[in-house]
């Protein structure tokens, strides 16, 4: 036999078997088999500065992960899996200050608690804070890129709420 076809034989005898474990899967995911739904609740936003978009990104976004990335059936109520979002704080500060005293960078920072409940298992209950934050330069108004520093926080909550709740990194 080739060696091509060896490694093709092995994987197609391999492969099977490590999917069919029920916990891991190549998606980077560790779900026992037996959970299968999961309820993701509107993002609230509790902060006192209020981006009016950002609570439909943010639940939109983890959707959008957990749908593409996980075999869990989205439900609207009492999932096998919870999640439970509330956006904390909106705010600007500034990161650097010229000589003149004033602010060449500033940064925007967005902070989310998170209550994740596995029903079934619930070792693997999350509570957590997490925040994520861009810089951008001042002599930019908020305004002007507020949709692009957003789109990539959301981005980075969405991964770290992911890794901390179903990929348990």
């Amino acid at each position: 036999m080739k060696h091509p076809v060896r490694i093709l034989l092995i994987l197609s005898v391999f492969l099977p078997v490590v999917a069919g474990c029920g916990i891991y899967s190549f998606s980077g995911t560790s779900i026992q088999s037996d959970v299968k739904t999961i309820c993701i609740e509107p993002v609230v936003n509790k902060a006192t500065k209020v981006n009016p978009s950002l609570a439909n990104q943010l639940t939109e976004a983890l959707n959008d992960k957990y749908r593409k990335l996980t075999k869990l059936e989205q439900v609207t109520e009492e999932g096998d899996l919870n999640l439970l979002v509330t956006i904390e704080s909106y705010d600007v500060r500034a990161t650097a200050v010229t000589a003149n005293e004033v602010a060449a960078m500033n940064r925007l920072t967005v902070t989310c608690k998170v209550s994740f409940t596995n029903v079934l298992h619930p070792e693997d209950n999350v509570e957590q804070s997490f925040a994520s934050y861009e810089d951008y330069d001042s002599n930019n108004s908020l305004d002007m890129v507020e949709g692009q520093l957003c789109e990539t926080i959301v981005q980075k909550l969405v991964d770290d709420i992911f890794n901390a709740t179903v990929a348990q990194w």
